[in-house]
């Protein structure tokens, strides 16, 4: 159980900064409004691709050690981080609008998807990966639909108590993507072997490093940005007091 619940618990972390970074980047000028929301998709990416990898840690075939070829595992990381950001600029410059908001949740879901297969295609063992199609395409349509539901809270939920509980929901639903698509697996062994049954943590652990100092830098952006901290993410509205006060002071 420590791998599902620390894998959990990355997911939260990274949708809670997520989140507050897409909230930051609506009360923002428009010049810095990119940099806000390339930090929150990148913050949602690796997140979500620490939370499959950490989860991966606890998965063992008995007949077989298994590795990962690090270059499947990098491209499934830019995979994760390059579709959620496509998600979240559209609703970031379009809004909680249905037409936007469906097109960026199934493109994102759909990405996340792809995250996870390109993870378990990385895998090296001496045997074959099988799939169930019907449970790959429930596993699809979980994220697709959590993917929804984030993008939507990332620009309609106001408030850092709300935005946690949202975070919180969000990475119920990626990690019950992420083991959905798992129960879809089954294994064929061609060569049975007992011998270096640890080596995928050995092999993964280093992968795991830079997005998770990511993560932790991330939190220091979010965490001393002042408008953040106190809750103040409200999109800014012009004054209308200053026209007022001007007349004031000219009469």
């Amino acid at each position: 159980m420590v791998t599902p619940l620390v894998g959990y618990v990355m997911a939260c972390l990274g949708s809670a900064l997520g989140l507050r970074c897409t909230v930051r980047s609506l009360s923002t000028d428009r010049a810095r409004k990119p940099g806000w929301l390339a930090l929150g998709a990148a913050s949602i990416g690796c997140g979500i691709w620490t939370m499959h990898f950490i989860a991966m840690l606890g998965f063992r075939v008995a007949e077989t050690p298994i590795s990962y070829d690090a270059s499947l595992t990098f491209l499934s990381l830019v995979v994760a981080v390059v579709v959620v950001g496509i998600g979240v600029f559209i609703v970031g410059y379009h809004g909680a609008r249905p037409a936007p908001l469906l097109l960026a949740g199934t493109l994102t879901g759909l990405g996340v998807a792809g995250m996870h297969h390109l993870g378990m295609a990385a895998m090296r063992m001496n045997g074959q990966l099988g799939y169930d199609p019907l449970v790959v395409a429930l596993s699809v349509v979980i994220a697709v639909v959590a993917a929804t539901a984030a993008l939507w809270a990332a620009v309609s939920i106001r408030g850092f108590l709300a935005s946690l509980g949202a975070s919180v929901i969000m990475g119920i639903a990626v990690t019950g993507m992420h083991y959905t698509g798992m129960v879809a697996v089954s294994v064929h062994v061609v060569e049975a072997s007992h011998a270096a049954e640890g080596s995928s943590l050995l092999n993964v652990l280093p992968m795991l490093v830079g997005p998770l100092i990511f993560l932790v830098l991330a939190a220091a952006v979010v965490m001393f940005d002042p408008l953040l901290i106190m809750g103040d993410d409200e999109p800014r509205r012009p004054d209308r007091r200053r026209p007022r006060t001007a007349r004031t002071a000219s009469m």
